[in-house]
């Protein structure tokens, strides 16, 4: 098991460091924002603020891939986003549709391709 898993260490050292301090905010978040109403203008510019940034990451991960990602064709990748934005807009502005069809097709094509 200890192959398997690895150094146990490092688990614990991610566990505390990553997870624990991560699940503190959110927890709080839930709790404060609980009785938010979900229409109210702070919420529609924080959702849109959360949308342009992740559309950033995706663009700069696109035109400048790092690490094996850069192995991917250029065809590819662009194609990836043009599929994910559709799907994007086609299930009501889901960005987890969106996201996640992307996704499948970007490791869907590099598998296909080899």
């Amino acid at each position: 098991m200890s192959s398997f898993i690895g150094d146990w260490h490092a688990l614990v050292v991610l566990f505390v460091a990553g997870v624990i301090p991560n699940q503190i905010w959110r927890m709080l978040g839930l709790w404060f924002g609980g009785g938010l109403d979900e229409g109210s203008e702070l919420l529609v510019w924080v959702r849109a603020v959360a949308t342009a940034i992740l559309a950033g990451v995706i663009a700069q991960i696109v035109v400048q891939p790092p690490g094996a990602l850069a192995s991917v064709p250029d065809v590819l990748r662009y194609g990836a986003v043009a599929v994910g934005f559709s799907a994007f807009m086609l299930s009501q502005k889901s960005i987890f549709a969106g996201v996640a069809i992307g996704e499948v097709i970007l490791v869907g094509g590099q598998w296909w391709l080899g």
